[in-house]
């Protein structure tokens, strides 16, 4: 019989996966796997793995027989060898849109409170002032420029909402046509321009080995020194010692960051000891909505594939010649 594992999670519960397991009679074992040695060990009859952070690696696939889907908690795959999953005939399934309302409000919501030096106000008046003073310089928010680097769901939806709050949208992404751009009122820029023109600059490409550290100090260096970077995509995308660097040498005026190189935040990390930088603990995800939505797509990702469907939301479409699925 086919059985399906989770390999690690934090999730308070795991009702709804459950549920759906129980209902079509798969067995359905979670455990807490975060290493190689650990998930082949624990999930060796594995049929299919359900992955929220832990890589799954050629060689886990390999010590797996029976495996035929991995599914992945969440938008990016970064952390499965996606490869190696083709060459072994197994399905990786992701959910790519389940919180889009969610990471783009939050993108918002960094850029407001950086812009607007809400959480650096906050905190001084917790440590006895009550001036306004103290953040000057505060512009205008209506008639500056967003350059958005990636033109996905979620990045289309911020710039909808960006346009609402008055801000002219540039974008880069290199897989869309400016045309398609320019139907949203968007303005394709070459990354370097982009990087130069804009007062804000959020990210949404996914990591990989192109995108890696897309944000160092070369790129640091041709921003505005009035400029904001914000980041709800993934942590490596930028380099964190260089951004620190700018920050410290005010090469750039503040960062708001939902994710981190290494999460969670290290006790020496110095973005803690930063007042010119928001953080959040890759929260952007997250609402009791897309919480639910997310588990059900990635359970159902699993159940398609078991039950000899390809399933709905998948990532290595190059593997379905090897397989017979409807």
């Amino acid at each position: 019989m086919d059985t399906v594992y989770i390999t690690e999670y934090d999730y308070p519960s795991l009702e709804i996966e459950q549920k759906m397991f129980r209902e079509i009679g798969i067995p359905f074992i979670p455990t807490q796997s975060h290493s190689e040695n650990d998930i082949i060990k624990n999930c060796k009859d594995a049929a299919g793995l359900m992955v929220q952070y832990a890589h799954i690696t050629e060689k886990i696939m390999s010590s797996l027989p029976n495996l035929k889907v991995i599914a992945r908690y969440g938008v990016g795959v970064d952390n499965v060898d996606l490869e190696a999953a083709t060459k072994h005939h197994i399905c990786v399934a992701n959910v790519p849109d389940y919180s889009i309302d969610e990471v783009s409000t939050q993108a918002i919501a960094l850029m407001l409170d950086c812009w607007r030096r809400v959480t650096f106000l906050h905190n001084s008046i917790h440590q006895g002032h009550w001036d306004y003073a103290i953040a000057q310089p505060i512009w205008r928010l209506r008639g500056h420029k967003l350059g958005l680097v990636g033109f996905g769901k979620i990045a289309r939806e911020v710039a909808v909402k960006a346009q609402a709050l008055g801000l002219e949208v540039l974008s880069y992404d290199p897989y869309v046509q400016p045309e398609s751009m320019r139907a949203m009122g968007v303005l394709y820029q070459p990354f370097y321009q982009l990087l130069r023109e804009a007062d804000i600059i959020s990210l949404h490409t996914p990591l990989t080995k192109e995108t890696y550290h897309c944000i160092n100090s070369d790129t640091l260096g041709l921003m505005k020194a009035s400029a904001i970077l914000i980041n709800t995509a993934r942590g490596p995308l930028v380099d964190e010692k260089a951004l620190q660097t700018a920050l410290t040498n005010h090469q750039i005026a503040g960062a708001g960051l939902d994710v981190l190189e290494v999460e969670p935040i290290r006790s020496d990390n110095g973005f803690l000891s930063m007042d010119n930088v928001v953080l959040t603990p890759h929260v952007s995800w997250y609402s009791e909505e897309s919480n639910k939505e997310m588990k059900t797509k990635a359970a159902m990702g699993i159940i398609e594939v078991l039950q000899g469907r390809a399933p709905t939301y998948l990532v290595n479409k190059d593997v379905l010649p090897y397989l017979s699925l409807k």
